[in-house]
């Protein structure tokens, strides 16, 4: 039994090939702007490399902001959904989740069953996404990736007290100009998503045990920050699945479960 699920992210779109519940492969594409070409590069993408064709899917679930653009997909479930039932399949503890991607960031509590219990999204606000740390690489002009092991090595909190992008490059600026270290100012710069999030999560309502998923959850910076936010232990999907996947295992979950698997 192949299923597939692809996720429709606003900066990526990815995909995982499921074989009897097993993680075949994965893929990730830039979404740019044809949904539908970077649907096609991540599909043959995760095909070639599970070594299978088109023709041994039996079932396509897609998942994500662009998934109404689909043109192979057999049905759709939403993100909410999609992030509940893959966490649940790597951390059955798991009673909250949060979820932050490259525009979007939503906290889920699920109860004993894996089931929703209640959910919130950060509402369309760059600075509570991966996008916001993009933005201060920029300003930092240091590469992103670059930016969790920097953020470890701060030991002083610096305030970040704008809530927007825009108003926030501009107090970065100020801070280099006033000598602040790379390192502390990255720190603040996790502190002040984490503080976003956290609020967000609060309001739906926190319970151990929490997972970070999404693309940003690969920033150990954010990580730490969050675990200093929440005050408790946080787990974090790894291989075979990562963090960004999670949602595109859930849509794969559920296109098996579709179809009686």
């Amino acid at each position: 039994m192949v299923t597939i699920g692809m996720d429709y992210g606003a900066k990526n779109t990815k995909a995982v090939v499921l074989k009897n519940g097993q993680v075949l492969a994965t893929s990730s594409v830039l979404s740019g702007f044809d949904q539908k070409a970077s649907e096609e590069q991540a599909l043959n993408k995760a095909l070639n490399n599970a070594g299978i064709t088109r023709d041994e899917i039996e079932h396509f679930t897609a998942t994500g902001a662009g998934m109404e653009a689909t043109t192979f997909a057999n049905d759709n479930v939403t993100e909410i959904s999609a992030d509940a039932r893959g966490i649940i399949a790597i951390f059955p503890s798991v009673r909250t989740v949060i979820d932050v991607g490259a525009e979007e960031g939503r906290a889920i509590r699920l109860n004993e069953n894996g089931k929703v219990v209640d959910f919130g999204i950060n509402e369309k606000c760059a600075a509570g996404a991966g996008a916001f740390t993009e933005a201060m690489a920029r300003a930092l002009e240091i590469d992103i990736e670059k930016m969790g092991e920097l953020s470890l090595k701060s030991t002083k909190a610096v305030p970040m007290n704008a809530q927007c992008t825009i108003f926030a490059e501009s107090e970065v600026v100020s801070l280099i100009h006033q000598k602040t270290p790379k390192k502390d100012i990255v720190r603040a710069v996790h502190d002040a998503i984490a503080d976003r999030i956290t609020s967000m999560a609060r309001r739906v309502g926190i319970e151990q045990d929490v997972a970070l998923i999404g693309g940003v959850a690969n920033n150990v910076g954010f990580v730490d920050s969050m675990k200093r936010n929440l005050k408790c232990e946080i787990l974090v999907p790894n291989d075979p699945i990562t963090p960004e996947f999670v949602s595109a295992y859930g849509a794969a979950l559920t296109a098996q479960n579709r179809i009686g698997g």
